[in-house]
């Protein structure tokens, strides 16, 4: 298995830019069902709701050795619209 490790500044290079217009793109289509999700922190989100891109793009940024495009895919197919 291939060990993917990024940099901390990943989400200011082509690829990063990329991901999060990926995720944009899906908050904004009715095909993916991106409901915004709880969030403890108070002090950065004061109604507790984290959105969607916010949400998986901290998770990718926590988990320098997922493949981003794999990710990406999968959260696809979990949360496309049937």
């Amino acid at each position: 298995m291939l060990a993917y490790k990024r940099k901390s500044d990943f989400f200011e290079t082509q690829e990063g830019v990329e991901i999060t217009q990926q995720l944009v793109a899906m908050s904004t289509s009715k095909l993916y069902n991106t409901e915004s999700s709880y969030s403890t922190n108070s002090k950065q989100y004061p109604d507790n709701q984290i959105p969607f891109v916010n949400r998986h793009v901290e998770y990718l940024r926590t988990h320098p050795t997922i493949d981003p495009q794999q990710y990406i895919s999968n959260l696809q197919l979990m949360t496309r619209v049937r």
